[in-house]
């Protein structure tokens, strides 16, 4: 299955990026980056000229694809007219990827604050539920990711906070619902979801709820797993929320912009939050640009007093043009729909299948595209092929086998997620099952059964 590309498409990387440029999440004298010299559509290639099936979307970012010529086409326009402007002044670009975003939010969400990324969102979304309801908490599950400036590290409910956790934030965590492995001991989805939401009211009755600001949530999470939450719990988070005038924060930077078959991940499960965070597949990272949307009650308490908060690149002309390309290319080619297409009728039904043929795969789970492969050493025990927060010789084969085979998948811990673009092909994605099929073999050897 692997393909080569013509070779003057190859571009090899000059030596000083291995020389001068410092790697986020690394120890620097321990990695060997690949380098990416092209993309198009959904698949890149090294600078040997060696084509990969990209099923991780880079940081699960590229809802719309690499390269979509409509997306740069509107990078290229807006660079003629305007490169760059100061936010203290309006520009044309930015207002219509506001309408545009509040076009596709719920009714009664009506402004936007612009970032440059994801977890400037959070800190923002944070910032505003403290401001709004003048309490200092914030609540947050473990499993969780939602970035990496401070508030956002702290928020984060996995191994990535530990570093940067100096338990100054007013951040408490939780346990959220997950069946495969649940700390509630449930046997049904329905159980599960009770007494989470009974374990979230304890945590609020015990930490106080005059104290708490908001509960954040990733609507499904997804670096720390794709678990899609069971039916009822993001309602009842709701109720618990207007019961004691918490803000509801849904985390949507990695779920939203069409990765479930929605617009917003939220809408597959009937709930409205207060506040929505948003990044990644906005415009698929062409150019940095992330944001918050706020509910009307929220933003009026900000009429007259002042927001203490912004940045030199909020609304960035090139990242909104690359954000009303996207949306309106997302629009016109059915990109969304497609997603929840290929999810029910491709990727659904052919990832199950591999449960039963692996003795590796624990569980698949996830909707639209946006799915995780739970691997495990023994299946009755659902003991992880690989610890959490580490990795493992197994996990090391597999993606190693992935890779030889021209898949580039996305991978945590035990875990390999398959989170092609909106936009995949049918035979695209049926490619990518097959290439995850040959490879678990390699994993299958480190089973117990």
């Amino acid at each position: 299955m692997t393909q080569t590309i013509a070779p003057e498409q190859a571009v090899p990387l000059s030596g000083a990026e291995r020389g001068h440029v410092f790697y986020s999440w690394s120890a620097q004298a321990l990695i060997r980056p690949m380098v990416i010299a092209g993309a198009k559509g959904s698949y890149v290639w090294d600078d040997a000229g060696k084509r990969y099936l990209d099923f991780s979307c880079q940081l699960v970012n590229t809802n719309i694809g690499h390269q979509h010529p409509k997306v740069i086409a509107g990078i290229k326009a807006q660079a003629d007219l305007l490169c760059t402007v100061s936010p203290l002044h309006a520009n044309a670009a930015r207002d219509e990827a506001a309408r545009l975003i509040c076009e596709l939010a719920p009714e009664g969400m009506n402004k936007v604050l612009f970032t440059c990324d994801g977890s400037e969102s959070v800190e923002h979304a944070a910032r505003m539920a403290r401001l709004y309801t003048g309490r200092i908490k914030l609540l947050a599950i473990y499993r969780s990711y939602h970035g990496s400036t401070t508030t956002a590290t702290n928020l984060t409910g996995e191994p990535r906070r530990w570093p940067n956790d100096h338990g100054s934030a007013g951040v408490v965590h939780f346990f959220g619902p997950f069946l495969y492995r649940s700390v509630f001991h449930s046997s049904s989805e329905e159980e599960e979801s009770r007494r989470a939401l009974e374990h979230l009211e304890q945590v609020v009755q015990f930490e106080g709820p005059s104290t708490i600001a908001g509960i954040m949530l990733e609507t499904v999470p997804g670096t720390a797993g794709i678990m899609p939450p069971p039916p009822g719990y993001l309602a009842g988070v709701r109720e618990i929320c207007d019961r004691y005038g918490i803000v509801f924060i849904a985390d949507e930077v990695m779920a939203g912009f069409g990765r479930t078959g929605k617009w917003f991940a939220f809408e597959n499960y009937g709930v409205v939050p207060d506040l929505i965070t948003f990044a990644k597949g906005v415009n698929s990272g062409y150019v940095p640009l992330g944001g918050v949307i706020i509910s009307d009650p929220i933003a009026a308490s900000f009429a007259e007093r002042v927001y203490a908060g912004g940045h030199t690149y909020s609304g960035h002309p090139l990242a909104c043009a690359a954000a009303v390309a996207t949306i309106n290319a997302m629009k016109e080619e059915g990109m969304v729909e497609n997603a929840a297409w290929i999810g029910e009728n491709v990727l659904g039904p052919g990832l199950r299948e591999l449960v039963g043929k692996h003795p590796c795969v624990g569980e698949v789970r996830g909707l639209g595209v946006f799915w995780a492969l739970d691997l495990v050493k023994d299946k009755a025990t659902r003991e992880p092929i690989a610890p959490y927060g580490g990795t493992s010789p197994a996990m090391t084969d597999l993606m190693n086998a992935c890779k030889q085979r021209g898949l580039l998948p996305f991978s945590q811990f035990n875990r390999v997620h398959a989170v092609p673009p909106c936009n995949v092909s049918e035979a695209e994605a049926r490619e990518g099952i097959a290439i995850l099929d040959e490879a678990l073999s390699v994993a299958d050897a480190y089973c117990d059964s």
